[in-house]
This record gives structure tokens, C-alpha cells and sequence, in this order.
């Protein structure tokens, strides 16, 4: 019984090993067959019709749904949860974060580098942001956003610094 066993299974390998095929596929002879009869056929390109487009004037709308003061910059309402100091009107955020660790991590960070950072949340987005610096005024937040980003040109993390409006 053992000896037929064993024949079997050699004639199996020997049937599965004997119908293997070459080692180029029926796909591969497909597409050598394609690129030969592409290569044949002649290539005849018709001409192409263009026609001018003929543009109407634009009418310029001015719309007047956020102020100027606050233009380019995003409007949160936040709470100071970690560091010194209250926010002013605009904040430069350098970052943000789902988890508070995180945004703790980057404060320290900050605060190892000479600035008085604060972590603030939004309960909104449930997200919190990491303050560089806060200002009464939207220019001089633009310009420490400005001199931040120019300070850390070689961090990509940093370039994406932002000007926050705190809404009260």
C-alpha cells in the first residue's frame, strides 16, 4: 500500500513539473503581437480644427463677508489650557494637535528656544494649538509669523505657522 502511496505522489510531481509551460506567458505573447501590429499600421493623423474662444468681459463683485482687519486669518474661539500670559486679539499658531501631549511636546520645545508659548484649545475641533506669540494688532502678528517662519526656513512643520483671531 505504502509503495503505491509513493507512486502516486511521483506521478503527480512528474505531471505537475512535465505541464509547465515555457516561461513566457500567453499575456506577454499577446502583447509582442499588439506592438508588432501597431508598429505595422501606418500612422495617419488628421488635421485638428481649432476654433478661437472668444472671452466676455468679467464683471468685478466686491463681497464683503469678513472684515478687513480679520482677511486670511482664521476665527476660533479658544481657552487657554497650559503657559504664561492670556491671549490677545491675533496669535501665531506653529502647530496642531488631537492630543494634548503632543502640543505639551512642542510648547516645551518653544519654551526651550526663547519664546513664551501657550497652548490654547478649540472645543469646536477638538484640536490645540500651539501660540508662539499673541498681538493686539493683525500687522505686527503677521510680522512675528513672518520672522518666525523665516527663523525655522529649514523646518517644513513650522512654514505652515498660521495667524489666529480669537473670538470672545
Amino acid at each position: 500500500m505504502k509503495k503505491m502511496a509513493i507512486f502516486g505522489m511521483g506521478l503527480c510531481v512528474v505531471l505537475a513539473f512535465s505541464s509547465c509551460k515555457s516561461s513566457e506567458s500567453a499575456y506577454k505573447k499577446a502583447y509582442e503581437k499588439a506592438k508588432q501590429q501597431e508598429l505595422a499600421e501606418p500612422q495617419v493623423s488628421e488635421p485638428v480644427e481649432v476654433t478661437p474662444v472668444v472671452s466676455a468681459p468679467v464683471e468685478a463683485k466686491v463681497v464683503e463677508s469678513v472684515p478687513v482687519a480679520t482677511a486670511g486669518v482664521r476665527q476660533e474661539k479658544v481657552e487657554v489650557v497650559s503657559g504664561a500670559g492670556s491671549l490677545k486679539d491675533y496669535s501665531v499658531v506653529c502647530g496642531s494637535f488631537g492630543v494634548k501631549a503632543n502640543a505639551e511636546n512642542l510648547k516645551n520645545f518653544l519654551d526651550g528656544e526663547g519664546y513664551n508659548a501657550v497652548v490654547v484649545f478649540n472645543p469646536e475641533a477638538a484640536m490645540y494649538r500651539v501660540v508662539v506669540s499673541t498681538y493686539a494688532d493683525r500687522a505686527s502678528a503677521a510680522e512675528a509669523r513672518d520672522a518666525f517662519k523665516a527663523r525655522y526656513s529649514t523646518r517644513k512643520d513650522f512654514q505652515g505657522a498660521w495667524l489666529l483671531y480669537r473670538l470672545k
